[in-house]
């Protein structure tokens, strides 16, 4: 069964024009049983698609269409304005994850024009991903449309190396480019015996949507469309196909659709839902997160109330046995993580609202308020019947 791998929704922002609901009824009513969605260096509709097509009954594959820098993410210079493009599909959590972190860092550190990495990341953050070459903007297709396909020959064998599930894209638009492009992709994949894979850059649900797609590309470019050197599409064929359009396509390579089953196929992202991922600070071997946040109290405990009372050790059992209920210790576990960097830094903090009435907290030294000297009530703070987050609201040092 065909599986369309190259999809812009809506979050392809001025480019893509798919919106996620729609995208996927169309996919049903054609027979299709899977879809990636590939969005511009984003990843922004994930959720949102993920959720729609499971309840459709369709497999969703979570990809992102990158752009790399041809040298290093940091790099400036007026030749770092190109790019090249890269699909990468996530295979499961692993690869769900390192897409999240090379989209992230795309922005954070590679962004010139355009969110980047580099192939240092994509050698770090290689796992648990499907890597496709993409379109005509891809690294091996502008090899080999200036003239250098051993460069193109030794770029598919790092890809390969690097990613292991690495295809090579044959997309059927009648552009001449592309048409070059696609017969050197096929010698490749025979030289090299890396597999083809069968897409359509889809950018727009409709064939009758293209018009509208061109006034999108105009708003993004500023333009209008009587401007005749403006940019525009080469046609109105980047819509989504029915897989007995794309079998007419690729009958001479009948492999490229077959492989687009073998990805959705290894393709088993599965999120869950309906309780929260707090993040984790590294704890000591053999402890879990209630036991070591109790060991921390403990001994904070024991420096402020050298002399405690009965009733005092009961009101720091009370709160432990509370926020191990609630399941938070996670949570108070990365503010403490926070604030013993905070303080090592030597950079101010100051803590306000129901957070100063937490023994937990003065004990950990979150608070500098003794809540027991002041008679303040915990349960302000959290409580058993809590179900949302608690809030320790904190004011830094610029």
């Amino acid at each position: 069964m065909f599986t369309h791998l190259h999809v812009h929704t809506e979050y392809s922002l001025l480019d893509g024009m798919c919106r996620i609901g729609r995208l996927v009824e169309k996919t049903k009513e054609m027979g299709m049983d899977s879809l990636a969605i590939t969005d511009h260096g984003v990843m922004h509709g994930a959720i949102e698609f993920y959720r729609a097509a499971k309840e459709a009954g369709i497999k969703p594959i979570i990809g992102s269409e990158i752009y790399i820098a041809p040298g290093s993410r940091f790099s400036r210079g007026a030749a770092d304005k190109n790019n090249y493009h890269l699909v990468l599909l996530a295979k499961d959590r692993t690869g769900y994850q390192n897409l999240i972190q090379l989209t992230t860092k795309a922005h954070l550190e590679g962004f010139y024009y355009r969110p980047r990495v580099d192939k240092e990341l994509l050698e770090e953050h290689h796992e648990g991903l499907v890597a496709l070459s993409a379109c005509l903007a891809g690294e091996l297709s502008q090899y080999i449309l200036a003239g250098r396909y051993d460069d193109a020959k030794q770029a598919a064998l790092w890809y390969k190396r690097t990613f292991g599930d690495f295809y090579l894209e044959i997309m059927r638009h009648p552009i001449p480019e592309m048409e070059t492009a696609n017969n050197y992709l096929i010698q490749l994949s025979r030289e090299l015996n890396i597999p083809m894979v069968a897409t359509n850059d889809t950018h727009y649900i409709n064939r009758e949507d293209a018009s509208a797609h061109d006034l999108l590309l105009c708003i993004g470019t500023n333009t209008t469309v009587h401007d005749e050197k403006r940019l525009k599409m080469a046609g109105d064929y980047f819509y989504l196909k029915s897989p007995e359009e794309m079998a007419e396509l690729y009958k001479d390579i009948p492999e490229a659709l077959e492989n687009t089953g073998r990805i959705a196929a290894m393709c088993n992202l599965e999120l869950e839902f309906g309780r929260l991922h707090l993040p984790e600070i590294d704890l000591p071997e053999g402890k879990n997160a209630d036991e070591y946040l109790a060991d921390l109290c403990y001994r904070g405990f024991r420096q402020f109330y050298p002399d405690p009372t009965p009733e005092m050790e009961k009101r720091l059992e009370y709160e432990l046995d509370v926020i191990k209920k609630t399941e938070f210790a996670n949570y108070v576990l990365v503010v403490w993580d926070i604030i013993d960097f905070t303080r090592k830094q030597g950079i101010l903090f100051g803590v306000r609202g129901s957070a100063a009435s937490s023994l937990v907290l003065h004990c950990l030294g979150i608070t500098p308020l003794d809540p027991l000297e002041h008679g303040l009530v915990f349960e302000r703070f959290l409580n058993i019947e809590r179900k949302e987050m608690p809030d320790i609201d904190m004011d830094f040092q610029d």
